[in-house]
């Protein structure tokens, strides 16, 4: 695993995330009426009231799943976000798509997590609410779950690189392609196998 499997390093991956997020859901909601979207379970009604990186501190603090679950969480986030072009992450939909892949993360990645009633409570949303994001980010992402050693280690170490490339909390253009929706983003091989902990993901 790489430097991100200390725990020190960790307050800098959330807060490098969560700006990068931020930046992605403020651009994509300047360029929503470009984009034709369709109606989502997770898109919400109204923009939530906590910051992206106070409610993925929560997620952080409260998870209590290992620290490799952020970037698979992260991988996720790109694959989905590929196969799913007319679902951009905004600030209507950007908290719960976190709080569904780091959840999903933990349930193909851990051998003991939490279940969803429990995600359900340190998101802030029901559980019936949960189960459904679940269910509709497995499909958004094709049940394609399985994240090999090597694509593991090349997100580490462009994250990584992005970071220290970066002066703290001062992101520019310059960073993931992420900011581009991720629709440019590493893209890795599609027939990876998801068979692994499948049936593990069941409610």
């Amino acid at each position: 695993m790489a430097e991100f499997e200390n725990p020190n390093e960790m307050p800098k991956l959330i807060s490098f995330l969560s700006s990068l997020l931020k930046r992605v859901s403020e651009s994509n909601d300047m360029n929503q009426q470009l984009v034709q979207q369709k109606n989502s379970v997770f898109q919400g009604l109204t923009r939530p009231t906590i910051s992206i990186q106070s409610y993925l501190e929560r997620i952080f603090k409260y998870a209590n799943c290992s620290p490799s679950c952020f970037i698979v969480a992260y991988v996720y986030l790109d694959r989905f976000t590929q196969r799913q072009p007319s679902l951009p992450i905004n600030s209507l939909n950007v908290h719960r798509l976190l709080i569904t892949s780091v959840m999903v993360a933990a349930k193909f990645m851990d051998d003991m997590y939490y279940n969803n009633a429990y995600y359900a409570k340190v998101g802030g949303i029901t559980t019936i609410e949960m189960n459904f994001l679940e269910l509709d980010f497995l499909f958004g992402l094709g049940f394609h779950l399985n994240v090999t050693p090597n694509t593991f280690q090349v997100y580490c170490v462009h994250l990584q690189s992005e970071m220290m490339m970066m002066q703290p909390l001062n992101f520019t253009d310059s960073s993931l392609s992420l900011g581009k929706s991720l629709k440019t983003h590493l893209c890795f091989n599609e027939d990876e196998s998801s068979h692994k902990k499948q049936q593990q993901l069941a409610v």
